[in-house]
């Protein structure tokens, strides 16, 4: 098997309306450095940027189930109201951290009644077949601190 590869790119992310969700390329942000295999992107751009060396540039179209999945309904319910308490104003697309048995999530809140608020736990971009315009900037192989830790250094 071959060493796990450090890589490190720069990415620009858009939605199927052409809208720019994310980039490495503003000023100010650094290039993405990720451990291959170990699960620190989406799968479906890992997959497509495997054995790729630096100066290769490529677009890549993940669809949900390779990105953040599809839309569970299941993760979109209505809570009581008084679950909120202390907080004044709640409007649709605000966000906050719930406990779960998981552990903390973020949820976004979809409507507001009188007395319930729809929270949605799903991913912001779940659902959405996302675009990804790479270049790749370096490859090296792996630490062996990394490779134990999981992630690039």
């Amino acid at each position: 098997m071959a060493q796990p590869r450090v890589v490190t790119i720069h990415y620009t992310l858009t939605n199927n309306q052409g809208e720019e969700l994310d980039s490495s390329r503003v000023e100010g942000r650094e290039p993405l450095s990720y451990l291959e295999g170990a699960q620190n992107i989406i799968g479906g751009l890992e997959s497509a940027l495997n054995e790729k060396k630096p100066g290769d540039q490529l677009k890549v179209s993940v669809e949900p189930a390779d990105g953040y999945g599809e839309i569970n309904e299941e993760l979109v319910q209505p809570v009581p109201r008084t679950a909120f308490e202390g907080v004044d104003t709640i409007e649709p697309g605000m966000q906050f951290q719930a406990q779960t048995p998981g552990g903390p999530q973020v949820v976004r809140v979809v409507d507001v009644n009188e007395e319930t608020v729809t929270i949605d736990a799903n991913h912001p971009l779940a659902g959405e077949t996302l675009h990804f315009d790479v270049e790749v900037i370096e490859a090296r192989d792996a630490t062996d601190e990394e490779q134990e830790h999981g992630h690039a250094h």
